[in-house]
């Protein structure tokens, strides 16, 4: 059977009926990935860890205390500290640094033990390609290559999250966990074809996620459809007193809505969102948007008016201001973040320095890739004393108008349509000359990080090149039970989630 192209929710179900054995699956995908290097989107593979966590959870299965996603392998990316594997946020400073404990997210996905008893039983496969640091739209910034996109080679897969989208795309991972600061599960997401959801802030524990910018980041699943998300949603969220952040944990199935009519008291099965409300946003259908993908997204939001929901219009007034705020407000948090990195506790360490300052510029100069710098020094010019006011200080202050703005949408709509990015992936070293070009790309997902909402991609077309394009669904704080609904039946309405990446046998 080709387990690649099954979607976890069917293969859970294989594991309960003893059709297939989580051994047997796991076997499946570490052959192709050690078959598919070629697209670069592991950095870690320990196939006996695999193996043997695949044996854990067999045994979990047979003596019948299993969960619904024990069994089923996944990848995680590179930013979540996992024990057993290499976890290096894909720069040199951290090359070969191995963690002495598991993210929050790694712990609540993988095997129980007495530290985590509600651990769902999933077997890691291995650590995925991304940016360095999460810092990049395209994967190019990865001190360990580039991640290719399995559509086409020759494209970047996107990012930060590239090499988590580049695996489920491929085959060589049914599901993986990603982080978004900015944009980093949605626009990989739609880049590769697949489903992937940011949730609101604070949903799933940052701790053990190698941090970029506190404020903003946020992990999340990444998978074939909406179902798959929700499920690993599930199982990834809940309240962690290790993370100030962390909201207190409702036991939340995020899949409980998802065959759900939005109206409990609808009974005209054709039109499941009937009462559903879709704002499209005018400023995301401005200049700049290629017109496939405005095609694609206008289309998708037809279906979804097909499907009983209502279509209007909003706005989001300061749209073009969160490319500028985010990139005050993220690098000013990641030169605090990444002043731990000084080759001293941990990580790379000049072999030449004179004294400890030199030891400390050396260090990280060699350590640090090229946009990593440049955020850092970004971030260290806001926060000097003269510049935060004028900077730092204006851009808190509108990144609260920005959220205002959502809000006063939502009085008129229950989610937000519109596109994940301007346009689809662009060629390998298009961007990578110009930082500001990269910056652009990230005008439409930036915001709803800087307000904390959910937003999810979702497949919704190709272009003229045989690219994929993913549309953006936005809700209010918490809704992502609701997002994942709207996606679902979407998906049921459609097959663009089903499309296979042209170049993965």
């Amino acid at each position: 059977m080709s387990w690649h192209q099954t979607p976890i929710a069917l293969m859970a179900k294989a594991l309960a009926a003893k059709e297939v054995s989580s051994m047997e699956l796991t076997q499946y995908f570490l052959s192709r990935i050690e078959a598919e290097k070629r697209w670069n989107a592991y950095l870690d593979v320990n196939a006996h860890l695999s193996l043997e966590q695949a044996n854990k959870a067999d045994a979990l299965i047979a003596a019948g205390k299993g969960t619904r996603l024990t069994g089923i392998p996944v990848a995680h990316k590179d930013v979540f500290v996992t024990r057993g594997w290499k976890s290096t946020a894909a720069s040199k400073i951290l090359e070969n640094y191995q963690s002495p404990f598991d993210a929050t997210v790694v712990a609540n996905l993988g095997m129980p033990s007495e530290e985590n008893p509600h651990g769902a039983g999933m077997v890691c496969l291995g650590k995925t390609n991304m940016d360095e640091f999460a810092m990049g739209s395209s994967n190019e910034n990865s001190a360990f290559g580039p991640v290719l996109n399995p559509w086409n080679r020759q494209y970047v897969s996107g990012g930060s999250s590239g090499g988590s989208a580049a695996a489920v795309a491929a085959g060589l991972a049914p599901i993986a966990t990603g982080s978004d600061t900015g944009g980093s599960i949605r626009q990989p997401s739609a880049f590769c074809g697949i489903t992937g959801i940011k949730p609101s802030y604070g949903r799933v524990s940052r701790y053990g996620m190698i941090a970029y910018a506190s404020s903003l980041d946020q992990a999340g699943p990444m998978g074939k459809t909406a179902e798959d998300c929700a499920l690993l949603l599930t199982a990834m969220s809940s309240h962690d007193p290790r993370d100030s952040t962390s909201l207190a944990d409702s036991g939340e199935d995020y899949s409980r809505f998802l065959n759900k009519p939005w109206q409990d008291s609808s009974t005209n099965a054709a039109k499941p969102l009937e009462g559903l409300r879709v704002g499209l946003p005018k400023e995301f259908f401005a200049e700049g948007l290629a017109q496939d993908v405005a095609n694609a997204v206008n289309a998708a939001a037809k279906a979804l008016a097909d499907l009983g929901a209502t279509l209007v219009e909003v706005s989001l007034p300061k749209t073009k201001l969160s490319i500028p705020v985010y990139y005050v407000l993220a690098p000013a948090e990641a030169s605090s973040n990444l002043s731990r990195f000084d080759g001293v506790r941990y990580g790379h360490r000049a072999n030449e320095y004179k004294d400890l300052g030199d030891m400390y510029q050396k260090s990280r100069t060699e350590g640090f890739g090229a946009e990593v710098r440049r955020r850092i020094l970004i971030g260290t010019y806001v926060l000097c004393h003269g510049y935060y006011d004028a900077y730092y200080l204006q851009a808190q202050k509108i990144r609260r108008i920005i959220a205002a703005d959502f809000q006063a949408a939502f009085n008129q709509c229950d989610v937000i349509l519109g596109p994940v990015a301007p346009d689809v992936a662009w060629r390998l070293g298009e961007k990578s000359k110009d930082p500001v070009q990269m910056y652009l790309e990230d005008i439409y997902t930036l915001s709803t990080n800087l307000a904390g909402l959910p937003a999810m991609s979702v497949p919704c077309g190709f272009n003229a090149n045989d690219l994929p394009i993913g549309m953006q669904l936005i809700g209010n704080y918490f809704s992502e039970a609701r997002l994942l609904q709207v996606a679902h039946q979407y998906q049921q309405a459609s097959d663009w989630h089903l499309r296979q990446a042209s170049e993965v046998a």
